[in-house]
């Protein structure tokens, strides 16, 4: 899915970008325009300066002299001509070099504008023609120039302003990025929040955000009131439960050791193995109430100092098999919950501990995501054992024999956290070795 923030840039830039352009167009249109308007005054001031020259002789005859034309109309292709026509005769400028111009007569009082695109050694003309009466004889004066040199100013000029536009654009789009990303400042604080409410260092948003945002953080602050309500519900009722339980299950439990079921071993048996079943179910739940944890109350977890103190306790509780438990963890604070670390290493290593013979060993790496491992020179387990303590939803009754009410605790702070739990065994020490891998 496509950010807030590139959406509004991209629609920025399609705006500007159309925005620009059209401008860009209509002021190239402008420009020439203005251009064409200029020369086409020039013109006219020359056509009436060739109707000045227009003169009758003795006979009565319109009579044109061409002295008096100006300059640039008698070098040879200067992109500056004329028709003069009067009385069915035409003359031409000397520029035309015997170029004909097939320039129509106009009526009197009138005047034409228009292009001519193929003029002598193939100039663009701006041509003018007007028709007046004078001595009462219709004359028709068409007066062109080439719009040669004017196109290329207007190519310049055109380069120019595009350059120009262009830099304005990226100005405005760099400067509207900027200001998009600053007003988008109080979401990524609010997604701050948002992870220290996760890690337990506060309990609602508190950040400043707009009047747009405002209602989404309001309603958000509510469920996180609402979870931690029911959180606390769900806690204090599997709390109770399992403190109802414990008197029936101290019951079952001497009833096991009844005399009179001397004669019924298999019924004994059967009647301790279910009720253990039971108390291992509750114990279970009461870990799993816990790891969702109180929120205001978690805190980060240092690895090196938090398993230092672990495995002295541990080599204390193992002493008779005198245990050499390594610790490879970095010495800094990661955002996991301590409480909930703790209770997934402990296991952990308590398994080891209690397998191993001589070697355990505890990796925790902290890139990409943390992953914990440890391993130990025990007997380890066979394939098909490993893939069965490997399954996600494994029952206890189902896990093997003294790792099953560990691993499955194990199991639920790795899915809580969306981690991911794996057995095999291990190359270095040749024992079991037990992989949780979470993600970033």
């Amino acid at each position: 899915m496509i950010s807030l923030r590139r959406r509004l840039n991209r629609g920025l830039i399609i705006i500007l970008s159309i925005v620009f352009v059209a401008h860009w167009l209509a002021a190239d249109w402008v420009i020439r325009s203005v251009a064409e308007k200029q020369m086409l005054t020039r013109l006219q001031h020359d056509g009436d300066s060739l109707l000045d020259t227009l003169k009758l002789n003795a006979e009565g005859q319109l009579i044109f002299d061409s002295s008096h034309a100006g300059t640039v109309y008698g070098q040879a292709f200067s992109g500056h001509y004329f028709v003069l026509q009067v009385a069915g005769k035409a003359y031409y400028s000397k520029s035309l070099q015997d170029v004909v111009l097939p320039f129509t007569a106009e009526p009197v009082n009138t005047a034409r504008q228009f292009h001519f695109p193929d003029g002598p050694q193939h100039q663009p003309l701006l041509a003018l023609s007007r028709g007046f009466e004078r001595f009462g004889h219709a004359i028709t004066i068409s007066v062109a120039e080439d719009l040669s040199d004017i196109g290329h100013d207007i190519d310049h000029i055109r380069l120019a302003y595009l350059v120009l536009t262009t830099m304005v654009l990226l100005i405005a789009i760099a400067l509207q990025s900027n200001d998009v990303r600053r007003s988008l400042k109080p979401l990524r604080a609010a997604r701050d929040e948002l992870a220290e409410i996760a890690y337990g260092r506060q309990s609602q948003i508190q950040a400043r955000v707009p009047a747009e945002i405002k209602p989404l953080v309001k309603e958000v602050n509510r469920l996180l009131v609402l979870v931690e309500r029911r959180l606390h519900q769900s806690r204090t009722a599997i709390g109770n439960l399992a403190h109802a339980l414990k008197t029936p299950l101290a019951m079952l439990f001497r009833l096991a050791e009844n005399p009179q079921l001397d004669d019924y071993p298999d019924l004994r048996n059967q009647l301790q193995q279910q009720t253990q079943a039971i108390h291992e179910r509750i114990e279970r739940e009461l870990k799993r109430a816990r790891i969702s944890g109180n929120m205001q109350t978690a805190s980060v977890f240092n690895p090196r100092q938090e398993l230092t103190a672990l495995v002295m306790l541990l080599k204390n509780i193992y002493a008779e098999k005198n245990l050499m438990i390594q610790v490879n963890a970095p010495d800094q604070l990661i955002n996991f919950d301590r409480e909930d670390m703790l209770e997934l290493t402990g296991n952990l290593l308590d398994n080891a501990c209690k397998w191993g013979h001589k070697q355990v060993v505890v990796t925790v790496k902290n890139s990409h995501g943390m992953t914990i491992s440890v391993e130990d020179d025990g007997p380890a387990c066979s394939a098909q054992d490993m893939q069965q303590l490997s399954k996600r939803g494994l029952r206890l009754d189902e896990a093997v024999q003294g790792h099953g009410l560990g691993l499955a605790i194990v199991r639920d702070i790795a899915v809580f956290y969306g981690g991911t739990l794996q057995i095999s065994r291990s190359e270095q020490l040749g024992g079991l070795q037990v992989t949780v891998q979470f993600p970033r």
